[in-house]
């Protein structure tokens, strides 16, 4: 049985840039005279790690009032521009045409679309009328570790097939200007837009190759990050208790997937993370018994672009590529559920 390969690989971010500095500026003007905490609560701003993010639409009109009908337009229409941006860019780094495409694996979590976004995209890019689509929704931060497990899978089952993994969040869309909760501050602080693609292939020529995935789901822990839901949009679940959480059951949970494949934490070169914020690289690195500084690339993305949710983890693993992958790395994230999924990928010889 040929081995699924890692063929390619880019990332894109939306036009508008967005220092820090100006978020916390903005994020003041909005909540200081309407939130009690919110001087202390603002020191999230300087303490994330973050220096700028990306944004679907300037900062000012984050500032307008928005509902479902603003957002799910404004979610359509980036979501499909960053989608055609991205998989333009991965097919390119493949030598592929869009029409070569067989399966197409779109997830996010951040918008709903009914045509989902590939069928949007379909036209522009020139997929075939006959190209399989598989939407997923629901993953959040760990939709890009799990959608890579999934497309490889797909590839698996039919060797040569060419597959299309395309993640996009447009996370800025939930900034909530109407909720004055800790949750939604630290929010705003931290969460960014983006959106990567990869093209896997079977028996193929690669960067890498995947060697298994697996995921963890624990019981009684719906609550800990997710979406409410109401009548002006999204809501951010993220609770304060994630770090911890991480640093005292992600280890346990991560040998237990290699272990079903028949490795250990020894056999892995490098550990590669969702850094879903500083505290949590923090975290990661003592759960792993890492130095202090080891989860470098995991810091410097966060600080380029933020919590993009499900593409970081790509943003990642492209920077971990391009320092020179190492013969085994765990890609790794955390998400809804709550749920830990590995992918472990082999450098190609």
């Amino acid at each position: 049985m040929h081995a699924v390969k890692l063929v390619s690989l880019a990332t894109a971010v939306p036009p508008h840039g967005i220092g820090q500095r100006d978020v916390a500026a903005a994020a003041h003007r909005a909540f200081g005279a309407r939130f009690g905490d919110f001087d202390r609560l603002a020191r999230v701003f300087e303490t994330s790690g973050i220096v700028q993010r990306y944004a679907v639409r300037p900062l000012e009109w984050y500032f307008e009032p928005l509902g479902w009908p603003e957002r799910s337009a404004a979610y359509n229409e980036g979501a499909v521009a960053l989608f055609v941006d991205v998989a333009t860019k991965a097919l390119d780094a493949a030598g592929l045409r869009a029409s070569e495409v067989d399966t197409v694996v779109t997830v996010s979590s951040t918008g709903i679309a009914t045509p989902s976004i590939e069928a949007r995209a379909a036209g522009r890019l020139g997929f075939r009328a006959d190209i399989e689509r598989v939407p997923v929704f629901g993953l959040g931060c760990a939709g890009g570790v799990c959608g890579l497990s999934i497309a490889s899978r797909l590839a698996q089952s039919r060797p040569g097939s060419v597959v299309l993994l395309v993640t996009v969040e447009l996370c800025s869309l939930a900034f909530r200007l109407d909720t004055l909760t800790k949750a939604n501050i630290v929010a705003t602080a931290l969460f960014g837009d983006g959106a990567a693609a990869c093209v896997l292939r079977s028996g193929a020529e690669g960067i890498a190759s995947i060697e298994m995935s697996g995921q963890h789901m624990w019981p009684e822990t719906l609550d800990i990050m997710g979406w409410s839901i109401d009548a002006e949009g999204f809501g951010v679940i993220f609770d304060r208790a994630i770090p911890p959480f991480a640093e005292a059951h992600m280890a346990p949970a991560v040998s237990e997937i290699l272990g079903r494949a028949g490795l250990w934490l020894g056999d892995v070169d490098r550990l590669a993370f969702h850094p879903g914020g500083k505290k949590v690289v923090t975290a990661l690195e003592r759960a792993f018994a890492l130095e202090h500084g080891t989860l470098d690339h995991e810091r410097a993305i966060l600080a380029e672009y933020g919590n993009m949710s499900a593409p970081t983890a790509l943003f990642v693993l492209e920077r971990v590529i391009g320092a020179g992958l190492p013969a085994r790395t765990l890609l790794t994230a955390m998400g809804p559920g709550f749920t830990s999924c590995c992918v472990s990928l082999q450098r190609a010889a």
